[in-house]
């Protein structure tokens, strides 16, 4: 089984701090060894047998798949103000009779639709921010929706420098384009500038959310052949569960269909429409797979159509806990009536921590009543944590929370947008920021950097930046906690080296937000002496016009191309740059 690419299985254990509103209201752990299932090539060996026979899939499917009538409870009979109000979670679906269609001409359908996607790649090493990994190519799927746009895993094309698609029956792979990537929600968007591509491709519409035990059809590349396989099964479950390439908690859906690397990015298909993206499944266990849902799919693509990039999804930036002890609700005066969460922590980036107080107990959201155990309804008897309703909305909408503070009920308004963590869990598609001075290697702490202390990273790691990292908050906007990552030596640091992996505090007496900041300081200093306090009061003195001359040494000693990453670069450092690359 393919490995997540950059770490995402550690991503997974380490996001239930940063997130705020991930594990606000997620109350149990999410499963650790989800996997992507995009394909490697340099992963042939430990492949696992899957069928590529179209024919003898479609024999047995006609007699299995045909296409149900779909009816709803809530549509029939009366429902509870609750339920009502989270009606609109069923998108769209109506209580008429659907048309039987033939499971034959959906495939037919979907082999016009599903294209092999191929990536070649090249991920940032963290250690050496200057330089990157050695490239590696892999493979994975896609399907073409409307508008001439190719929908993926973002986890299939990430870190991308080339990328390659081709279509059923074809032995040509045109140039493919990356127009939108969504890392939290692992979606993509490629677009083709070739009309002959386009010539003969039918586009797949997105259809509703299916309920357990609907079939479903599976149509992908994975490994095993170089040819188009689909493979059949039934949704086993509904709920927001980890994506483990973004490390967030969105809704997705289990299947028991037979789901294997290379089929990511590959649409599942119920009756002639698209029920959700396959991404991931569980590692140790055999045919339980995920593929991300239509409404998730649809907010990634509304986002970009409206906006021309990738959105994002909004959190409340709120920490709750249950409050299923009965001692717990009468302390903070809960009528038997009531029911909600407790507001623990609130992030100071969000509207919400102008809104909301600690200790207010969240009794609805947009006035959908949420449990003692922080879940609303979902559909006929079905439950999922309130988060969803969050993640649903869009950027700078409002939403109305009721909350219980101090005995009284109050109704306010929360205005919803996607929020980013103090150190960052992901960081695709970017070439990571540095600073080197007198041979002080300066870099933003992030998880990434983390994981390239190997798997067991969260026992490897600096026990302190690894706190900080799944545990602070942000206090201000843009904020970073800089780090000293390591000393390339020289006589100008000698006694230095054994300060490494410590937080950097302030420049000359003036606390830092960022590195950016930091690095205006240092290249703006006018003391003679340069002072740098860290971690533990260790502090680091240098004299600055030694430490300029020195710097140029070093760095083509080691043969780094700049002191700083082009994010820093400002006018007035860029000639500098150009000096120290030319020394």
């Amino acid at each position: 089984m393919l490995r997540p690419i950059s770490g995402a299985l550690r991503h997974a254990a380490s996001s239930s701090y940063h997130h705020v509103r991930r594990r606000a209201t997620t109350f149990n752990h999410p499963p650790p060894l989800l996997r992507h299932y995009n394909t490697t090539s340099r992963n042939i060996s430990n492949i696992r047998t899957c069928s590529s026979c179209l024919q003898s899939f479609l024999s047995s499917y006609n007699n299995v798949n045909q296409c149900r009538p779909i009816t709803t409870t809530a549509a029939t009979t009366t429902t509870s103000p609750a339920i009502a109000a989270v009606e609109p979670l069923n998108y769209g679906r109506t209580t008429a009779i659907a048309d039987t269609i033939d499971a034959y001409s959906a495939i037919e359908l979907a082999l016009d639709s599903v294209v092999k996607v191929f990536t070649v790649s090249s991920s940032p090493n963290y250690f050496l921010p200057w330089q990157n990994k050695s490239q590696r190519e892999s493979m994975g799927s896609g399907f073409v929706i409307s508008g001439k746009r190719i929908v993926t895993n973002a986890h299939v094309v990430a870190d991308h420098t080339f990328v390659l698609v081709r279509k059923h029956g074809s032995p040509t792979k045109y140039r493919a384009e990356v127009k939108a990537v969504g890392h939290e929600c692992d979606l993509a968007i490629l677009t083709v500038e070739s009309d002959e591509f386009w010539e003969g491709m039918k586009f797949l519409e997105l259809g509703d959310i299916p309920f357990m035990q609907e079939a479903v059809a599976v149509v992908g590349y994975p490994q095993g052949g170089d040819n188009i396989s689909v493979t059949k099964g039934v949704v086993s479950r509904v709920e927001p569960t980890q994506y483990v390439h973004g490390a967030t908690q969105l809704l997705a859906i289990q299947i028991d269909a037979a789901i294997n690397p290379g089929n990511s990015g590959g649409p599942a298909i119920m009756g002639d429409k698209v029920a959700g993206v396959a991404f991931q499944n569980l590692s140790g266990a055999e045919n339980i797979g995920y593929i991300i849902p239509v409404p998730v799919i649809k907010h990634f693509v509304e986002g970009v159509e409206a906006s021309g990039n990738y959105s994002g999804f909004c959190s409340l930036g709120l920490s709750c806990q249950p409050t299923e002890n009965s001692q717990l609700r009468e302390y903070f005066g809960m009528r038997p009536d009531l029911t909600g969460v407790l507001v623990s922590k609130i992030n100071p980036l969000s509207n919400a921590y102008n809104v909301l107080k600690k200790d207010d107990i969240v009794l609805s959201f947009d006035g959908v009543p949420i449990a003692n155990d922080g879940t609303v309804p979902f559909r006929n008897r079905e439950r999922i944590t309130f988060d969803h309703l969050v993640s649903m909305k869009k950027p700078n909408e409002t939403a109305k929370v009721r909350v219980l503070r101090g005995g009284e009920e109050l109704d306010l308004t929360v205005t919803l947008r996607p929020l980013k963590p103090l150190v960052p869990i992901q960081q695709f598609d970017k070439v990571p920021s540095y600073y080197v001075f007198a041979g002080l290697v300066f870099v933003p702490l992030s998880q990434p950097y983390l994981h390239e202390y190997g798997e067991d990273w969260f026992n490897t790691s600096p026990r302190r930046l690894c706190e900080r990292a799944l545990r602070e908050l942000p206090q201000k906007p843009d904020q970073e906690l800089v780090i000293l990552s390591q000393v390339l030596m020289d006589d100008i640091n000698v006694g230095y080296e054994r300060l490494a992996e410590l937080q950097v505090k302030k420049v000359n007496g003036i606390e830092i937000n960022n590195l950016k900041h930091m690095c205006q300081l240092v290249e703006d200093c006018k003391e003679e002496e340069l002072r740098l306090d860290l971690d533990d009061e260790r502090v680091i003195v240098l004299n600055y016009e030694k430490a300029k001359t020195a710097t140029f040494q070093i760095l083509k000693r080691h043969r780094i191309p700049s002191a700083m990453s082009t994010d820093l670069l400002t006018p007035e450092t860029a000639p500098q740059v150009t000096a120290s690359a030319s020394a």
